[in-house]
């Protein structure tokens, strides 16, 4: 280990060397500034010189400054290092933040679309319901219309058949009363006895009446006079009038069930007699 300390006394400079004591220079001797072997008195001491000493003090003082500057760079270093670290804390603990502020928007935008999501579905799960129910509501009033219908259509069938079969009965009594109106051996009472019972059936019966035939007979029997030739057997080639009358009545009929189908398609049901 080297030890050195420096004294100044006048012009006098020591070193100390591991103990010993040795005279660097003297300013009043010039001559003897050096260190001279033959002046030490032998030894170790005499390898080391006034040339040797100053680099290795150099390097001493070097080495002390170098290390104070070390020091220096590491303290600001370090004082950067941790200004740059708590400033990264900082922005990632601010990014943390908004990462989980916003995940959290997101989060809560995700639950809102997926209550409305919930809320829709739940409408169309309660339409659906709904327009089953009404298809269900729909379709059994479809077939009551259906039977309605069905059985309004018997009806009028029914209707069409009975009125079909009561002017077929008139026009029977109206063949014989111009039969009777033809026939020269029948007597006048006869024939006007049969006029009679034909308009007092008119005035009772619900389809005559409808279709008032009461008139029509007394027309036929005012003005029906045609009569076929006396050799004729055929009694329906007798009578011109009650021939008209009778298609104008078929022609009510059909034209009455029409009317009364049409009514029932539109709800209104006829009055049925």
């Amino acid at each position: 280990m080297l030890k050195v300390r420096r004294r100044f006394s006048g012009i006098t400079q020591c070193l100390v060397i591991q103990g010993h004591r040795v005279s660097m220079n003297n300013l009043n001797d010039p001559p003897g500034w050096n260190i001279r072997p033959d002046q030490q008195g032998g030894g170790d001491s005499n390898k080391w010189n006034y040339a040797l000493i100053v680099p290795m003090l150099g390097l001493a003082a070097f080495r002390w400054i170098w290390t104070k500057e070390s020091q220096k760079e590491i303290g600001e270093v370090k004082a950067d290092y941790d200004r740059d670290l708590q400033a990264v804390s900082k922005d990632l603990e601010t990014k943390y933040r908004e990462a989980l502020t916003e995940s959290r928007r997101a989060a809560a935008h995700v639950e809102l679309q997926l209550e409305k999501e919930r809320q829709r579905a739940k409408g169309y799960r309660q339409a659906l319901l709904s327009q089953s129910q009404q298809l269900l509501e729909e379709r059994k009033q479809l077939q009551q219309e259906r039977d309605t219908l069905e059985e309004e259509k018997l009806r009028e069938t029914e209707w069409q058949l009975k009125a079909t079969a009561v002017l077929g009965e008139f026009e029977e009594e109206l063949v014989k009363r111009q039969s009777a109106l033809c026939s020269v051996l029948l007597p006048r009472r006869r024939r006007l006895a049969m006029e009679r019972g034909l308009l007092i059936r008119a005035a009772n019966e619900p389809l005559a009446t409808e279709l008032n035939m009461e008139s029509d007979l007394k027309d036929i029997f005012k003005n029906d006079r045609y009569c076929a030739d006396l050799l004729n057997t055929d009694k329906r080639k007798n009578g011109s009038l009650m021939w008209l009358y009778l298609r104008f009545w078929q022609l009510q009929v059909t034209l009455e069930k029409h009317r009364r189908v049409q009514e029932s398609l539109q709800g209104v049901k006829p009055n049925l007699k």
